[in-house]
């Protein structure tokens, strides 16, 4: 029999909320779990890798609504749209990246400034 994982658990692994996992089984994004007794959610390894791959869409700003048109092509088994689904975020994530990337090269830039003032090898501003 395979590990099977209480809501506590599951928050602690993927750092979601109790109220976020239940919020996300009312929306669809997750199955309604297996109950052990007296109606406890009980998660099985597979819900627990489902919840983190949701975890990874949303730490890159997915829509929940894009979210939830994946899940619903993954659960129908329609591997053209997930691919869309998931080539279209990529583009959006690939976009968010050379932008951070970008801000950190100022960031630093900036950071130096700053620390050759406090070097004193050039004034301020």
């Amino acid at each position: 029999m395979s590990r099977q994982y209480t809501i506590a658990e599951v928050a602690q692994d993927t750092g979601l909320a109790p109220d976020t996992l239940r919020f996300y089984e009312k929306k669809g994004l997750l199955k309604s779990p297996e109950r052990g007794p007296g109606g406890v959610r009980r998660y099985s390894e597979a819900d627990l890798g489902r919840i983190r791959f949701l975890v990874y869409l949303r730490n890159t700003s997915m829509p929940l609504k894009d979210i939830l048109a994946y899940v619903e092509a993954y659960d129908r088994n329609d591997e053209t749209a997930c691919f869309d689904l998931l080539d279209q975020h990529r583009e959006r994530v690939e976009e968010q990246a050379r932008q951070l990337s970008e801000t950190l090269e100022v960031i630093k830039y900036k950071l130096k400034h700053f620390q050759d003032i406090k070097d004193g090898k050039t004034k301020g501003r």
